[in-house]
């Protein structure tokens, strides 16, 4: 269902070929749809997911995307590239079988993200919230069909992205001012709303991703997410219970050990030590480790050159080997 290694999402650069050919050559066994932000405004990822929503359009404005009544050249733009990024996939999964990610931003974080007319944020309005992941919900099931169609042998995990979600929870998502917040959502609210886009996704399993401290585990657990993906510098103790319910409950962990930006990369086992540590603190078995565990980067590559990319992407397969060969 998952495998052993894989990206999170954003690449550098704006070539779709070039970032499609480095992520099916770097994972044969779980590639990733790349997303390229570097293009511009459509291939970020709110505006690539805005381009994805039914009936729900988004422009840009000067403080961000905002919704508006029709599709203008913004949401054009984000169709146009997303449908590079997926010839491109198609060109490099010619007879694959196997797991492959698509990517697209959770309801929560969307919410936080795009803006009503009136400047504040679609988190402000419950009804707004409710129509933006209603569209978001299809717009998900359609282009997962999509992918469906061009990489027929593929089972598809979606992957929704909420960087904002612990935010949203926390009433921590800034109003248009500045000088005040918008208050928190209730966690039902937010985890029922997770699992109705959860829940689109009827022909495999969805991850949820974070690179923000405090994962929300358990809720995201009880949404639905059949694997939770985040920044492994981030954890604390605190989160130990959690993990280890999780593990204990069938749930995979997508552990994101190696730099996001450029730097020195240590050795394989090295960047796995951590997780080993973790592993022994819970007091699991060793063995679960390689059936429990997808290596990833902590965040995505957009920030990180080219190159660096490439043996960022290498580097996660090679850690998940040594995880998977010396478990202990």
């Amino acid at each position: 269902m998952f495998g052993p290694a894989t990206g999170i999402g954003s690449m550098p650069g704006g070539d779709a070929r070039e970032a499609a050919k480095t992520v099916t050559g770097s994972f044969e066994d779980f590639p990733f749809l790349p997303e390229l932000p570097a293009r511009g405004p459509g291939a970020d990822m709110i505006g690539r997911t805005a381009g994805l929503l039914v009936e729900l359009y988004a422009r840009v404005e000067p403080s961000g995307w905002r919704i508006g009544d029709r599709p203008g050249r913004d949401t054009k733009r984000a169709r146009s590239w997303l449908g590079e990024d997926l010839d491109a996939l198609e060109e490099f999964t010619q007879d694959y079988e196997g797991p492959l990610k698509v990517q697209a931003v959770g309801p929560w974080t969307l919410a936080a993200a795009l803006e009503l007319r009136n400047g504040e944020a679609a988190l402000s309005d419950p009804g707004a919230c409710r129509d933006l992941a209603a569209s978001l919900a299809e717009g998900i099931r359609l282009h997962l069909e999509e992918v469906r169609r061009r990489v027929p042998g593929a089972t598809l995990v979606l992957q929704l992205d909420e960087p904002s979600l612990t935010a949203v929870l926390r009433g921590q998502v800034k109003t248009a001012s500045g000088y005040r917040t918008h208050r928190a959502v209730d966690r039902q609210l937010v985890e029922a709303t997770l699992r109705d886009v959860v829940g689109v996704h009827t022909g495999g399993p969805a991850v949820v991703h974070s690179c923000a401290p405090d994962v929300p585990f358990a809720l995201l657990r009880r949404a639905g997410a059949a694997a939770i993906s985040f920044d492994f510098a981030l954890l604390t103790e605190r989160d130990d219970e959690v993990i280890g319910e999780a593990v204990e409950g069938g749930t995979r962990l997508f552990a994101g050990v190696v730099p996001g930006t450029d730097g020195p990369l240590s050795d394989p086992a090295g960047s796995v030590m951590g997780v080993r540590t973790l592993w022994r603190r819970l007091g699991l078995r060793p063995e679960l480790l390689a059936e429990a565990v997808t290596i990833t980067p902590s965040c995505g590559l957009a920030g990180a050159s080219p190159d660096y990319a490439r043996r960022a992407l290498a580097h996660c397969v090679r850690a998940a080997r040594s995880l998977a060969d010396n478990p202990e």
